[in-house]
């Protein structure tokens, strides 16, 4: 039988998991301030993330345009479903749509969905993140580390606001 803890590893259906306020704050610092869009959200998760706009789960916001300044990006995870989030905020990015991006996963650094990251300054977040259900309770026991990618040009940004939060790879 799985645990809750491993569900968030998997393919569980359950997408409404935050990330923890210390994370979105260092973000929001590495962004100048102001997140412009987050392509994977819900109204609970903006009230934390308080993205001047973010698509939903019936916006579907891997077939909504990518145009902003600034983005932040937890998709939900799945086996299925992280390439096809990873390759379009990458392309997003390279095509000039997004000017600047941060986005976490977990550190699945043999994966092919995760390859395309490691060419961007990141953050590999310690101690372990346990990330948060809709009514602030914490998950605990996650089985796998975090990182926080960065795709922009101001490095310096990412790296002061991410500093003692993990190792920094630039």
């Amino acid at each position: 039988m799985k645990t809750t803890a491993q569900l968030i590893n998997q393919t569980s259906g359950d997408v409404e998991i935050y990330t923890p306020g210390n994370i979105i704050e260092a973000a929001r610092r590495t962004l100048s301030g102001t997140i412009s869009l987050d392509p994977a959200s819900s109204e609970e998760a903006n009230r934390r993330v308080q993205a001047l706009r973010w698509y939903g789960r019936e916006a579907d916001g891997l077939n909504q345009p990518w145009e902003a300044q600034t983005l932040w990006m937890n998709h939900p995870f799945s086996k299925a479903g992280n390439k096809l989030w990873i390759d379009k905020l990458v392309m997003s990015f390279r095509q000039g749509q997004v000017r600047e991006a941060c986005c976490i996963t977990f550190a699945s650094t043999s994966e092919k969905w995760f390859q395309p990251l490691m060419a961007f300054p990141q953050c590999y977040l310690s101690p372990r993140t346990n990330y948060l259900r809709p009514d602030g309770s914490v998950y605990r026991g996650v089985t796998k580390g975090s990182v926080v990618t960065y795709l922009g040009h101001y490095v310096g940004n990412f790296r002061a606001a991410f500093a003692g939060m993990g190792t920094v790879k630039v």
